[in-house]
């Protein structure tokens, strides 16, 4: 199996602290999951506002996914925090 590269978005307080936007390589066949994991690997603040307690969303291609969605080569991938209403 091949490595396939997914364009990464961060969202309002996860953007304040990794930066809009990052690539990551992964394994073929890898899931929502195996990329959170493989960011939560970097360490330090990646570790912080990613960390498995914490409520982070998850959307693929700008659409709601659970983190055992499969991911392709070229994929979007967003992470934000679960959106508060007034």
């Amino acid at each position: 199996m091949s490595d396939i590269t997914v364009n990464l978005r961060f969202f309002a307080s996860l953007r304040e602290r990794l930066g809009e936007s990052d690539r990551l390589s992964l394994p073929a066949g890898s899931s929502v999951a195996a990329a959170r994991d493989a960011l939560l690997a970097r360490g330090g603040a990646h570790a912080e506002v990613l960390a498995r307690g914490r409520a982070v969303r998850a959307a693929l291609n700008q659409k709601m996914v659970a983190e055992t969605a499969p991911l392709a080569d070229g994929d979007e991938l967003a992470f934000f925090p679960p959106v508060t209403g007034g």
